[in-house]
């Protein structure tokens, strides 16, 4: 009968230990038990599934827990943030938005009564006229549209001559080649070809456009409006083919307008996904402090230069963007 059996010679040092202490509780307990090396070697097997298996939950937890961690993390920091964001910064001041509330209104008016007359033989302005009570009511809102247009118009032409914000306003609209260059950076972002997207300072090129193309539909659509009001004495002064350049122009441009502002401006503003439903700047004149991080670096950095930020917003704006500072140049 054997009474004494020999460790394996092969395997790690922990399977050596395992199986010293599983001869050991053998010889003390058993001792005069035959096979011992088989009872060994299946009892370590035994011991090791039992170990690994442990192991394996153990680590499983472990890895439920750091997952957690980062999730709070994550979320802690997202809130820092958010927090910081919900600091607003001024974008519009109340003459630039009571201006735009009127060019608003005045518009929509002229949207909603001028189409219906371009497109008179659809049902849908056939429709339109039964309910607004015929051609002549809606031609007496419309005049009421353009009148509200041209007081807006001479609102803002004394605004941008006769005051600082005004003239400040209107040069930063002037279009420059670094718009061209913006042009050029933003469609490689796009396309994936930089990694970089251009800064924009308070007017981005698509602001522009949008700020030129009302200057151009103002000159048009009041210049043809104000003839086909007063159509009998200007035909007293000038063709009828000039008459009637100025109803193909009025009819065009309106349309023209109306698109450009339903798929252009509508979407850069409110429609974006970042913006929808609805930009509320236009209203309350002021900006959140990460949407001008995002889109209007230059501007903000002109605003810290000029010490118009406070110390409690400059370690918010670095807490949202360490490299803020860095990329405008400011360090």
């Amino acid at each position: 009968m054997s009474t004494t059996t020999n460790q394996p010679n092969n395997g790690s040092a922990i399977d050596q230990y395992i199986a010293a202490k599983i001869l050991d509780e053998i010889n003390r307990t058993i001792p005069e038990t035959e096979n011992k090396d088989a009872i060994v070697q299946k009892l370590c097997k035994t011991v090791k599934e039992d170990i690994e298996s442990d192991i394996h939950f153990q680590i499983e937890n472990l890895v439920r827990e750091i997952q957690k961690e980062r999730i709070k993390e994550v979320k802690r920091l997202a809130k820092e943030k958010e927090k910081a964001a919900e600091y607003f910064l001024p974008r519009f001041s109340l003459m630039f938005r009571a201006q735009h509330a009127i060019m608003f209104v005045s518009v929509i008016l002229l949207v909603i009564t001028g189409l219906p007359v371009k497109f008179h033989q659809s049902d849908i302005a056939r429709l339109f006229f039964s309910i607004t009570g015929g051609i002549q009511v809606t031609a007496f809102i419309h005049r009421i549209g353009a009148f509200g247009l041209g007081i807006v118009s001479a609102i803002h032409l004394f605004y941008i001559v006769f005051t600082k914000e005004g003239r400040g306003d209107f040069f930063q609209f002037i279009p420059t080649p670094k718009d061209v260059r913006d042009v050029i950076m933003n469609l490689k972002y796009f396309f994936g070809l930089s990694k970089a997207k251009p800064m924009f300072a308070r007017f981005s090129y698509v602001e522009k456009f949008d700020y030129w193309a009302v200057y151009w539909g103002m000159v048009i659509m009041l210049g043809s409006g104000v003839l086909l009001t007063f159509e009998t004495n200007a035909m007293n002064l000038l063709s009828k083919e000039l008459i009637d350049i100025a109803k193909e122009m009025h009819s065009d441009e309106a349309l023209l307008a109306t698109l450009a502002i339903v798929i252009w401006h509508f979407y850069n503003v409110h429609f974006n996904p970042k913006k929808f439903p609805i930009n509320m700047s236009f209203w309350t004149g002021k900006i959140r402090l990460d949407e001008m991080i995002e889109e209007h670096p230059l501007e903000l950095k002109k605003l810290i230069q000029e010490n118009k930020i406070d110390k409690s917003k400059i370690e918010k704006i670095r807490q949202l963007d360490k490299d803020f500072f860095k990329n405008v140049g400011l360090e």
